[in-house]
């Protein structure tokens, strides 16, 4: 809720340490939103990657890439994004802790201009979300509920720039390649039915 402190004894007894607690307070009331700026709608929506942090319900950490092309993840309103998942090696790790779990941190980050954003919030995984569609290949959609909205200073992002997008992100009117570890004999037999027909194709 946007009413939860920003933060607990642990973030105010390192601030105590470092005498950063004032500092701390300054910029929660400067940067510090609950909803989406115009600003905060385009440079999200310009992003081709998101770091999404979860926690299983006993606290313990996870933290993946999630990347497509620009555009992937959508602000639908002042306090709410929609993440397309799209195939991967099935493990839901991340997208799981979210069914025990709520609580999720995003990073955006364009490593280009040199801007990062933060946003924390609770997710709920859609199946027959009606955005589906609007997501070509999507298999369900996550919804994230913004709590915090905050950007971060980026004097540490080091300059890169993209070469080229990914060949496996879907997009409008595309069928991806197989990824190769799925022809592996080491993971053949273990596919979901759906996945076995294109790997035989690709033997």
């Amino acid at each position: 809720m946007a009413d939860e402190p920003m933060y607990h004894d642990g973030m105010r007894q390192l601030q105590d340490v470092r005498e950063t607690r004032d500092l701390a307070d300054r910029l929660a009331q400067v940067t510090l939103r609950h909803e989406f700026t115009d600003e905060d709608k385009s440079f999200i929506e310009h992003c081709s990657m998101v770091f999404v942090a979860t926690a299983d319900a006993n606290g313990h950490p996870d933290c993946s890439y999630k990347g497509g092309l620009p555009g992937f993840v959508r602000v639908l309103d002042d306090r709410t994004l929609a993440i397309p998942d799209y195939d991967g090696n099935g493990m839901y790790r991340t997208w799981g802790n979210v069914l025990v779990n709520s609580h999720v941190g995003l990073l955006f980050i364009d490593f280009e201009e040199s801007r990062r954003i933060r946003v924390n919030g609770n997710a709920q995984i859609h199946e027959n979300d009606p955005l589906r569609n609007e997501f070509p290949g999507a298999v369900f959609i996550v919804r994230v509920t913004a709590t915090n909205i905050f950007p971060n200073c980026p004097r540490y992002i080091h300059k890169m720039k993209i070469v080229e997008y990914s060949v496996y992100a879907p997009r409008s009117n595309y069928t991806p390649p197989v990824p190769e570890w799925k022809t592996f004999d080491s993971f053949r037999d273990a596919l979901p039915p759906r996945d076995r027909g294109d790997t035989d194709q690709g033997k």
